[in-house]
């Protein structure tokens, strides 16, 4: 009896000691990531703001491509891997270069800046993941330490950046093996996450929400064209998928040289604006956004904010592919929610919710990003939109180092016959 107290003793005293130490390390993970993403959300603010009053300003897109291009070659990271390193890193004995999160800073600032279509939440995760490697390179982290303090570095630019922490948190234990969610991390994922919402909260960046109209009663007929419209949601994402791997396949085949690369991308870029006649597609495009979750986008859009983000993200310019996704996803939702007469509007926010799930392999992460986006009310279309493209959409991602751990067409099937978990 004595032995058997002394054992539950040891194993409670073992909880409480780690429970300690995340408590600690992810808080301060959290405030070093709540400074980092604060600063980071008003250098893209700044850049886009500038870009709006400027518009010429997209005409220095061919010299910022070669400031780019020669940064990382100079900081030796001439074969970037972008945020497929820090999934890597997370799963792997594979460390972030620490030198990553300024370059990524940097360059993602003057793709901003200049013109190009990118998004902000790849940079998120490689200035997370480079912090996790400063912390780990000064204090010598265990394997498994250092993969959890990854994912605090996620969480907590992510969470800082996007104003969505429990999104932000669920995402860094979901997207990194399709399949397996890791809740041991869930304490510092999570306390990191809101630490670095907080920070950048007292820093006035708000959280983005959206109204959205509330749906009819649920009846046989709208169950029906949800699932039909979330599975056009999921051919849309594997389009995108495709695209994004094709631009960076055609552009290092037929221009191996990367400084040539990025002008010919630049030029690309400039010509296509030219022709579109609008800046929309250029930046980010979050009032885009907030148009088409109004019921107004033009049916061309989702097309050409794809044809934009593989021109730019191909070439070598830096930034992310989510905010492009909820781009893409919102307006191609409110366009097939008006062929399926669904109110373009909440067809907006469920083709947003559906296309980044699809494309992430995250569907838990996406129905919390939906709830802290657009509210409950409608929460059971959401994850029905997640569940049906997520499902879909196979083995297609926007991460080429995204593991998929079960096989989505056989529910419970080990792909990895042998696999032993690194954790």
């Amino acid at each position: 009896m004595k032995n058997y107290i002394r054992n539950k003793l040891k194993s409670s005293v073992l909880y409480a000691k780690t429970f300690t130490k995340w408590l600690f390390l992810s808080v301060v993970m959290g405030l070093v990531c709540g400074l980092a993403g604060t600063a980071f959300h008003y250098s893209v603010d700044f850049a886009t703001t500038k870009r709006t009053l400027y518009p010429n300003l997209i005409y220095l897109l061919p010299l910022t491509g070669l400031i780019i291009v020669f940064l990382y070659r100079h900081c030796g990271m001439k074969e970037d891997k972008g945020t497929n390193a820090v999934i890597n890193s997370a799963c792997t004995t594979e460390t972030v270069p620490p030198q990553m999160g300024f370059l990524i800073f940097v360059s993602t600032f003057l793709t901003h800046l200049c013109g190009g279509s990118a998004g902000r939440e790849g940079a998120a995760l490689q200035i997370g993941g480079s912090i996790a490697a400063v912390f780990n390179k000064l204090f010598h982290f265990t394997e498994e330490d250092k993969r959890i303090l990854v994912m605090c570095g996620m969480s907590g630019l992510f969470s800082a950046l996007f104003n969505t922490p429990i999104t932000a948190a669920v995402f860094s234990l979901e997207a990194i093996k399709v399949g397996n969610i890791y809740y041991g991390a869930l304490i510092p994922c999570l306390m990191s996450s809101a630490v670095a919402f907080t920070f950048s909260h007292y820093f006035n960046i708000k959280p983005v929400t959206y109204h959205i109209a509330d749906l009819p009663a649920i009846t046989p007929a709208l169950l029906v064209k949800v699932i039909i419209f979330a599975i056009l949601c999921a051919l849309v994402s594997m389009v995108f998928c495709e695209c994004m791997r094709l631009s960076s396949t055609l552009y290092s085949k037929y221009f191996k040289n990367p400084y040539l690369r990025v002008i010919v991308g630049s030029l690309l870029v400039i010509i296509v604006t030219l022709l579109v006649g609008t800046r929309d597609y250029n930046g980010a495009g979050m009032d885009v956004i907030a148009r088409a979750i109004q019921g107004e986008a033009s049916p061309e859009a989702f097309l050409l904010k794809i044809i934009f983000t593989a021109l730019t993200l191909g070439a070598g310019f830096k930034g992310g592919e989510i905010v492009p996704v909820f781009f893409i996803g919102s307006t191609f939702g409110c366009f097939a929610g008006t062929l399926l007469g669904l109110d373009p509007g909440v067809a907006a926010a469920l083709g947003l919710t559906a296309i980044f799930c699809a494309c992430v392999n995250a569907p838990l992460a996406s129905i919390f990003l939906s709830v802290e986006l657009f509210g409950s009310t409608n929460i059971l279309l959401f994850a029905i939109v997640c569940a049906v493209s997520y499902t879909l959409s196979g083995k297609y991602s926007l991460y080429s180092s995204q593991k998929f751990l079960y096989s989505k067409k056989s529910p419970g099937y080990l792909i990895q016959k042998h696999h032993k978990s690194v954790w």
